[in-house]
């Protein structure tokens, strides 16, 4: 999938367009502004059905080493991103990258509870990027505490808090050794998976195209109904995100789920604070600023990044577009 580097609206003349590969080498970018990049938008690597909130950034242990970005997913468990620019980089490090993030790892399961996540990385992450944290009275700790624990309780996690680890591999290409290993350690139940991001220039504008690599797709993912594929969307603009077979917000424009003028708010969020206009399958009004969906659900609830399907709640109706878009699907199924 084709994600635009600026996060500005897209209108890409097709018509006559000019695609050419590229590398970050090229583009004079390094890993640590991949690193910053993926920071601010990790919603591109994991999309708009997973929640997960940033907690670190370069984060040392006690035997000097030092990890990349650091997650919580929905599930309370403590995920490790690491990044490498491309194989060259991967080959040309000391240390194994998929060994590097296992001991990383190691070290997160020694974390125990939320309180110990903040006093050790979150307090120091948002102290860093202070300006990005309304702080108020608060101190570092205290907001990061009242953070995590917001994201926990919404996500009925607190009790399941870093139960295990994650680890995520980032880079333009890998080598054959890593993919090897990684494959081995999936098929060992370690939770690792491995992400290409490649920079793609269409036109004048830069774009990453975004792939996983590891683990791979289940082979049912491959199937198509030949009598009935609606169920599947192949997105007419380049820039569209397609990742899963469920309905995104064309098809639930199309079904009339949504509609130009719809209110939506998060839910577990105050109704008035957290109520947007729908103006559009990619944009809601909010606060009187055109912002996409994702973006308005990270600014409600603080978030790194947002299953806007399971957070946003129609107004009419008080029910989740995910709860929607499944009884639309069990509609025509049931018809069929």
């Amino acid at each position: 999938m084709l994600i635009p580097i600026s996060i500005e609206e897209n209108n890409i003349d097709t018509s006559d367009t000019e695609i050419s590969n590229s590398t970050f080498k090229d583009l004079k970018l390094k890993e640590e502004h991949i690193e910053e990049f993926l920071r601010k938008n990790i919603e591109v690597i994991f999309g708009e059905e997973e929640s997960l909130l940033i907690v670190g950034q370069q984060v040392n242990n006690k035997e000097k080493g030092r990890s990349d970005l650091t997650a919580i997913d929905e599930n309370g468990n403590i995920v490790l991103i690491e990044i490498k620019r491309d194989a060259d980089d991967i080959k040309s490090r000391k240390e194994a990258f998929e060994f590097q993030a296992i001991r990383y790892a190691a070290s997160y399961a020694k974390i125990k509870s939320p309180d110990v996540l903040v006093n050790k990385i979150f307090s120091k992450y948002i102290e860093k990027h202070k300006e990005e944290f309304e702080l108020g009275d608060l101190t570092p700790a205290e907001k990061g505490k009242r953070i995590i624990n917001d994201f926990l309780i919404s996500n009925n996690s607190l009790k399941t808090f870093n139960q295990k680890q994650r680890i995520i591999l980032v880079a333009s290409s890998f080598d054959t050794q890593t993919l090897s290993a990684v494959a081995w350690l999936i098929s060992n139940n370690v939770d690792i998976s491995c992400f290409s991001i490649m920079p793609l220039k269409i036109n004048n504008q830069v774009f990453l195209q975004v792939d996983r690599i590891l683990p791979p797709s289940s082979i049912e993912d491959f199937y198509v109904d030949i009598e009935d594929n609606k169920e599947i969307e192949i997105g007419k603009n380049p820039t569209e995100i397609i990742r899963t077979n469920l309905p995104r917000m064309p098809k639930l424009f199309e079904w009339g789920l949504l509609k130009k003028g719809d209110k939506l708010y998060i839910r577990n969020h105050d109704k008035e604070s957290s109520t947007a206009e729908v103006i559009d399958q990619r944009f809601v009004n909010y606060k009187g600023n055109k912002i996409t969906y994702n973006q308005w659900g990270q600014d409600v609830t603080g978030w790194s990044s947002i299953c806007i399907y399971e957070w946003a709640v129609k107004l009419d109706c008080d029910r989740t577009l995910d709860n929607l878009r499944r009884a639309k699907l069990q509609e025509i199924n049931d018809g069929e």
